[in-house]
Formats: C-alpha cells, sequence, structure tokens
C-alpha cells in the first residue's frame, strides 16, 4: 500500500467518525441504555472518557449487534470518496477488531454505502501504525501522530481542543485541501489544467 507498489499515491481514510457519522449512534445508545441525557453540543470538546464516563458499559453498548451496521454517512463522502478515487488509491482503515461484531457490520455498511471501493481496498485492522499510504484522513491524533505521511484530521467532538495535524470540517474540505495539494505536488499539471 504504498507509492512505490502504484503509480498514483494513496490515502488511507478512518471509518468511523470519518465516513461514518458515528457521534449521533454513540448519544443515542448512550441515553438509551443509561438514561443519560447528552446531546451532540454537550460532548463537544470533551474526550470519549469525558463525554461518556461509564466506560464498561460504553464498551458494552459498541458491542452490541447493529451499532456500527446502522450508522449514518457523513454528509458529502459518498461524492467526495469518488471524486478522490479520480486521482489516488484509495484505503478504507479502520481499527474494527477490538470490537467483534464490527468487523462484518463494517464491511457490509461499506458494501450498502461505497460499493465502488473494491474488497482489495478495506483494511479492517486493529493498530493503524501499520499503515503505510501518503496520506491519513483520521479523526483520532493516536492514529494521525505515529502516522509517517501527509495528515488531515477530520473534525470531531473529541478532538476540538488539538491543533497538531490539519483540521478538515467537512467532506468539501477534504476535496479542497486535495485539489490543491495536487497543484502543488504537479505544478506543471495544474497550469495546463487550467489553461
Amino acid at each position: 500500500m504504498n507509492q512505490t507498489q502504484n503509480k498514483r499515491k494513496t490515502i488511507a481514510i478512518d471509518m468511523d467518525g470519518v465516513l461514518a457519522n458515528v457521534e449521533p449512534q454513540l448519544v443515542k445508545y448512550y441515553n438509551k441504555y443509561y438514561g443519560a441525557s447528552l446531546t451532540l453540543e454537550t460532548i463537544q470538546g470533551m474526550s470519549g472518557a469525558e463525554a461518556f464516563p461509564k466506560d464498561a458499559p460504553t464498551r458494552y453498548m459498541l458491542n452490541q449487534p447493529g451499532f456500527f451496521r446502522d450508522l449514518e454517512v457523513m454528509p458529502g463522502a459518498i461524492d467526495a470518496v469518488r471524486q478522490l478515487m479520480e486521482d489516488y488509491e484509495v484505503y478504507v482503515v479502520s481499527a474494527a477488531t477490538e470490537f467483534p461484531f464490527s468487523l462484518f457490520e463494517k464491511y457490509e455498511w461499506l458494501q450498502e454505502y461505497f460499493p465502488f471501493i473494491d474488497w482489495r481496498h478495506i483494511v479492517l485492522c486493529g493498530d493503524k501504525s501499520i499503515i503505510s499510504t501518503d496520506y491519513m484522513i483520521d479523526d483520532y491524533c493516536k492514529n494521525l501522530d505515529v502516522f509517517k505521511g501527509k495528515t488531515l484530521m477530520f473534525h470531531a467532538y473529541h478532538n476540538t481542543a488539538l491543533h497538531h495535524h490539519f483540521r478538515v470540517r467537512s467532506w468539501s474540505e477534504v476535496v479542497d485541501w486535495f485539489e490543491i495539494e495536487k497543484k502543488q505536488d504537479n505544478p506543471w499539471k495544474a497550469v495546463a489544467k487550467d489553461a
């Protein structure tokens, strides 16, 4: 999965919190299981442990059948990924092995919403430090911090106070960033295309 194996540059895209809108599902399940009254607004700027303080029960919630399968797609993600695939090799990379039900549910979810992504470009792993693409889009700094390529931090409730990776707040911002990146990578191609 690196540039030497491929003429086109490669992008690793996280699933939960980047392609799949996990925040509303976390809030919904947490409120349902624990009688809480959390909202998306009240958890902004909190770590996962602060927003969802009942750790063992929260892990139980994440292991419930359907939790990952029923996630909504992030607005603009499908069109943006299609657009990125025109110029890049795109891989979906998700740390899925921690939650056993998530493996099959994530694969099914990708087949429903992103059927144009080849199965060889889906990486369900436990530790993303093994990923060696040119770019990584993720919402967790623990993944971005160990990554050796260029990073984009997708905005999420738990990373609002972190600023050591380039932040994108939407899929349109991702596409815009890669348009600029392409021009910087090959300024002559950009000039020819704009002419």
